[in-house]
Parts: C-alpha cells; sequence; structure tokens
C-alpha cells in the first residue's frame, strides 16, 4: 500500500513532461524541508507526511532516471497554439525596403567624397 500524494501516482508521472517533472521534485522537496524544520521544532503534527513526501521525491527520481535511459517514454509536448498577430486598425506607411535604398545610399556617398 503506498502512502503519498495521490496527485504524484506513478500512472500520473508518465504523463507529466520533464520540466513539470523537475517543479515537482522542487516542491516536494521544499516540502520535506519544511516538514523536518516542524519536526525539529515539535509543530509536527501529522509524522506519517515526511514518509510520503520521501517516497514522492524517490518516485520522481526513478521516473526521471527511467526516461534517461530510455526504459521509460517521455510524453510528446502539447501542441502550442500559435498566437496570431493582433490587427491594427490604422495602415502603416509604405516604408522602402533595404534593396531599394541601398544603391541611392551608394550614390550619395561617391557624391560627398
Amino acid at each position: 500500500m503506498a502512502i503519498g500524494t495521490k496527485a504524484l501516482a506513478p500512472t500520473e508521472l508518465d504523463s507529466f513532461e520533464d520540466s513539470r517533472l523537475t517543479e515537482e521534485l522542487r516542491k516536494a522537496k521544499e516540502e520535506l524541508f519544511n516538514l523536518r524544520f516542524q519536526s525539529a521544532t515539535g509543530q509536527l503534527e501529522a509524522h506519517g507526511r515526511v514518509r510520503a513526501v520521501k517516497r514522492d521525491i524517490a518516485r520522481i527520481y526513478t521516473v526521471m532516471r527511467e526516461r534517461e535511459l530510455g526504459i521509460r517514454a517521455t510524453p510528446a509536448p502539447a501542441p502550442v497554439a500559435e498566437a496570431k498577430p493582433k490587427r491594427s486598425h490604422a495602415k502603416k506607411a509604405e516604408e522602402p525596403t533595404t534593396t531599394e535604398t541601398a544603391p541611392e545610399a551608394a550614390a550619395e556617398s561617391e557624391e560627398t567624397k
């Protein structure tokens, strides 16, 4: 029987991307630090929570290592919807392109010499 965070079940961890796994690992380590601090000061009420967080950390490390070794498949990244450029109502004045201005700039520099 696994004690731990219900949101971090091994099947749930399979669907997380690597960046999300590292974020969950950071959160779990922070929580473990806080629990140890509470334990040292005598304020900890749920002693089983320390064990559960340690197991969550171990699960995350296991999934990360298995992906490194190719045992577990990394989930395909979700397609990102491209942001459409905003249309403005004001028309911009047409600016000359760089190919049109290059001969004119060359002619001006020759005249100044």
